[in-house]
């Protein structure tokens, strides 16, 4: 039987244009209405998270940077998972050696020194998922998001570690070279005391070890008092393994990477199908008896 489910956002719950489907709003609804609690798990900071869902009537906890921040439904803070300068400075020789691009993610905002490093990166990310990245709207997207202070611009890194009360929860990397992203992958992996994971091809998401989806999602469980034999998870790449390889309801999107797939007992459809829905729907019905008519 499920009793808690979370899901992924980016290439999950979300379609290509970054949006939830009234399919898997009705999904989560339905889950919800009948006493299962639904978690968002992503590696987005919480202010760009909440976005989409601010667009729908659905009130959720979150798992944020993988793990490092969780939020109550009310958006209040319940935990934070930080790197220290010990750890800080290990990844940042190893990304600098390699010449990899990144930014610094804090309870603050995010750290960018080179707001066109930015444009560069989501130009390419949009080209790789087979989109038309128009460029004016992916440079006033990051003019936006620098003039409401969610992004901001610093010459240098080391400026952050001196901003009191704030701390650092994740770095994001990226390059198109790939052989480079293998290269700090396997050094920074090494590390006991460091996550190191990818939301996408070319990326790596690096957080203190105690910050993992599948983590953060076991304390929530144990704090609802469910055994994580009942809890599905659902999600499309490395950084959502985590918590499927925990949890007794590992579901994979059909766009998912391919060592996600073998971690799931389930392949749903894929994020523009509202694969989350489809699954939601299918395992409640099979597993609790739940039969959702619509309205």
């Amino acid at each position: 039987m499920i009793k808690l489910i979370a899901t992924d956002m980016d290439g999950t719950l979300l379609n290509a244009a970054h949006e939830i489907t009234e399919d898997n709003i009705n999904a989560i609804k339905f889950a919800q209405d009948n006493g299962i609690p639904v978690v968002i798990a992503t590696g987005r900071a919480f202010y760009e998270a909440n976005g989409p869902v601010q667009d729908t009537a659905l009130k959720v906890p979150y798992i944020c940077l993988n793990g490092a921040e969780v939020r109550d439904e009310s958006f209040d803070i319940l935990h934070t998972s930080s790197l220290n300068h010990e750890l800080l400075q290990k990844i940042r020789n190893v990304l600098n050696a390699e010449n990899i691009y990144y930014q610094v993610y804090t309870n603050f905002g995010i750290y960018t020194e080179d707001p066109e490093r930015d444009l560069e990166i989501y130009m390419d990310i949009a080209r790789k998922a087979g989109q038309k990245g128009d460029e004016a709207k992916i440079r006033a997207g990051i003019q936006q998001r620098i003039d409401n202070g969610t992004l901001k611009v610093v010459d240098n890194y080391d400026q952050i570690e001196s901003v009191p009360g704030e701390i650092i929860m994740k770095l994001l990397a990226y390059d198109a070279d790939l052989d480079k992203i293998d290269r700090a992958n396997r050094l920074l992996s090494e590390s006991t005391n460091l996550a190191v994971s990818s939301s996408s091809r070319g990326n790596l998401e690096i957080t203190h070890s105690d910050a993992q989806k599948g983590i953060a999602l076991g304390e929530i469980a144990d704090q609802l008092g469910i055994d994580m034999k009942h809890v599905m998870a659902i999600g499309d790449n490395r950084n959502d393994l985590s918590m499927l390889n925990r949890v007794g309801y590992p579901v994979a999107m059909n766009n998912a990477v391919e060592e996600v797939k073998d971690a799931a007992t389930l392949v749903t459809l894929t994020n523009e199908e509202s694969g989350v829905a489809h699954a939601i729907f299918k395992l409640l019905k099979e597993e609790n008896g739940l039969d959702f008519r619509g309205e």
